[in-house]
């Protein structure tokens, strides 16, 4: 099953999560509009691109878990979650120079730097603004999770320090960049909802996980995709040099003394540089494919749900359980 199974049923809560859903898509579109129509077009270009809306469907999914998910609060945390998702994308596609995303052309690359960056400064602004109706707490903790993001980057763009393992110091990025806002967005739910710090603190660890198995997941995509579907070329993370759990379990098993010769000659291709010139990326991808550590990455993915499903041990009663672990699943069945 994909994520968006969980809104396919025909059952009372599907239908229900579904009529939030668009809700909050009206929210939020109208939230990304501002009174000039120039700066109206960078502010909601990404809004109006699409997406898949993991964020907000997970805390109207957390929110099942309390006693009142139906509180226009939940709704308020559900457009705070996205907004400071589209936010961060503005400001990722920048820091990458990214010419497309989701296979439309980029804010930078149309409005330029300067316009993404003060675009994604607005939705900041917006979901600061509708996170303050939340409550001290609920501002709190999304700073916190802000703070964790913005570390998570920096993390990455320094790189592993001396004497640090480099697939920890991944897990770390990952967990900040990707995992702090699906956590704070599971977090957001319940805790709009009414329900108790336990159960908020639980389906927040959940979130964290099932975050990093998401971006684990994104480094086999990044190799098996298919470019129609996705925009982006095989390989790209490979070109720009983006660290990824295949080339890290490739550069360990080179260390313990165990990489075969396949591993060697994939190594040793990224260490020369210019995969650019002639057929020299699609080589590398394919060996890469065809290699043992795509397949570990895969297992390791799912094995991030697998933890991630523990921490849903408290609600196994509820009627959402079932919608939260197939949720789950969906960050990871998107690997081919």
């Amino acid at each position: 099953m994909s994520v968006t199974d969980v809104l396919a049923s025909d059952d009372p809560l599907a239908r229900r999560l579904a009529a939030r859903m668009e809700v909050v898509e009206d929210r939020l579109r109208s939230a990304c509009r501002v009174d000039d129509v120039v700066v109206d077009s960078a502010t909601s270009y990404l809004a109006d691109a699409g997406g898949k809306r993991l964020r907000p469907l997970l805390t109207l999914l957390a929110a099942e878990v309390g006693p009142n998910p139906d509180s226009p609060d939940v709704i308020d945390a559900a457009v705070v979650m996205e907004l400071t998702h589209l936010a961060s994308l503005y400001h990722d596609d920048v820091m990458d120079e990214a010419p497309k995303r989701r296979g439309v052309p980029t804010a930078q690359y149309i409005f330029g730097n300067s316009s993404a960056i003060m675009a994604g400064d607005v939705l900041f602004s917006r979901a600061s603004k509708i996170v303050a109706g939340l409550g001290q707490k609920a501002i709190y903790m999304h700073a916190e999770s802000f703070e964790r993001l913005c570390m998570g980057q920096l993390h990455e763009t320094v790189g592993p320090q001396a004497g640090e393992d480099p697939i920890e110091h991944h897990l770390k990025v990952l967990s900040g960049k990707t995992g702090s806002l699906i956590a704070a967005s599971a977090h957001h739910g319940v805790m709009a909802a009414g329900g108790p710090d336990e159960e908020s603190e639980a389906l927040a660890a959940f979130g964290e996980r099932i975050g990093v198995a998401f971006q684990i997941a994104d480094d086999v995509i990044d190799l098996v995709s298919d470019p129609e579907l996705t925009g982006k070329t095989p390989g790209t993370d490979l070109l720009e040099g983006v660290p990824t759990m295949p080339t890290l379990l490739l550069e360990r098993a080179a260390q313990e003394g165990t990489i075969d010769d396949d591993g060697r000659v994939i190594l040793d291709f990224l260490a020369e540089g210019n995969l650019e010139a002639g057929d020299r990326l699609a080589t590398v991808v394919g060996m890469l494919k065809a290699h043992d550590v795509v397949d570990q990455t895969r297992q390791l993915a799912r094995q991030w749900v697998d933890d991630a499903l523990g921490y849903l041990e408290g609600i196994k009663d509820r009627e959402v359980y079932s919608y939260l672990v197939m949720f789950a699943h969906g960050m990871v069945e998107r690997m081919a």
